[in-house]
């Protein structure tokens, strides 16, 4: 009988998200740096013919109905590509928020994808899994080897992982779902059209940038998104405030649709000092202690 196999599947962040253009098929095409955290969700598959999925965690209530969960479209995609599938029962353990801008979906989606190569013995780069990754959701492709990257198009064009430095950081949700579709929805192009930066270069050379200069950088990038989701929730702009508000913060930002916003710092002391601070006068917010990367 099979053993049940495990992966892991993290929280991603985008430390920025230019959007840089509405396209006549109704997507965006936008550019983001995006990490990912040393938490999230975790997913475990028990080989066998009849493919099921089961939710448990602090976040299971919240994560929708079952048939309607992107581990499910993940799996259904990649056995319309690949003859003979095995499959089997998916159990989740959801721990992130939903709808909340880190990618939960897409993240499980991904692990999902990586447990049946493992189960099935393909080839990591084999292009089905791609072509799968791609039908189920625009995070899903650089959610299936969640290493940082620089994000375009509509979430399909991917740069080689970058070395970005560990960064010290704590996530922090207000308790509001924000759906995506209606942030976008809100966008509207500002009178200085952004355009596609060079920001690959300044990632790829052999040498890699200290947090300083990523800092820097990152100061002069932003969400452009930020602005739509604070109209649908204004506790986001709480949440900015919030963490802007303390002296060892070095960066605040919303991340992706957002409602879910990151402070990054320089020690894991700082952050921690961070989180506890405001879970003492915030109780109702989710927070998290993290590791971007």
């Amino acid at each position: 009988m099979a053993s049940d196999l495990v992966e892991r599947a993290p929280a991603k962040v985008n430390l920025t998200l230019r959007v840089l253009g509405r396209r006549a098929d109704g997507y965006h095409d936008i550019e983001s740096l995006v990490v990912f955290a040393d938490l999230g969700d975790r997913l475990t598959l028990t080989p066998g013919n009849d493919l099921a999925l089961s939710v448990a965690g602090l976040r299971a209530a919240h994560s929708g109905a079952e048939a309607d969960n992107l581990v499910l479209k993940a799996a259904r995609a990649l056995a319309a590509r690949v003859p003979g599938l095995l499959t089997g029962a998916f159990f989740l353990e959801k721990n992130l928020p939903v709808a909340a801008g880190l990618g939960g979906g897409s993240a499980d989606a991904a692990a999902a994808l990586r447990l049946l190569v493992r189960a099935n013995k393909l080839a990591p780069d084999d292009p089905r899994l791609a072509e799968a990754a791609r039908t189920t959701g625009a995070d899903v492709p650089v959610c299936l080897d969640p290493r940082s990257r620089l994000m375009r198009g509509i979430g399909d064009i991917l740069s080689a992982p970058l070395p970005v430095p560990r960064l010290p950081a704590i996530l922090v949700n207000p308790g509001v779902a924000v759906p995506t579709k209606l942030v976008f929805a809100g966008w509207r192009p500002s009178a200085n059209p952004v355009r596609a930066s060079a920001a690959a270069a300044d990632f790829t050379s052999p040498k890699t940038p200290d947090e300083r200069q990523l800092l820097d950088w990152l100061a002069r990038e932003a969400n452009d998104l930020e602005a739509p989701a604070i109209a649908l929730a204004p506790a986001i702009a709480d949440v900015l405030a919030s963490l802007r508000a303390f002296a060892a913060c070095r960066l605040a930002r919303m991340s992706g649709s957002g409602a879910t916003c990151f402070a990054l710092f320089s020690s894991a002391a700082d952050a921690v000092a961070a989180g506890n601070d405001l879970r003492a006068r915030c109780p109702d917010w989710w927070i998290s202690e993290t590791v971007l990367g």
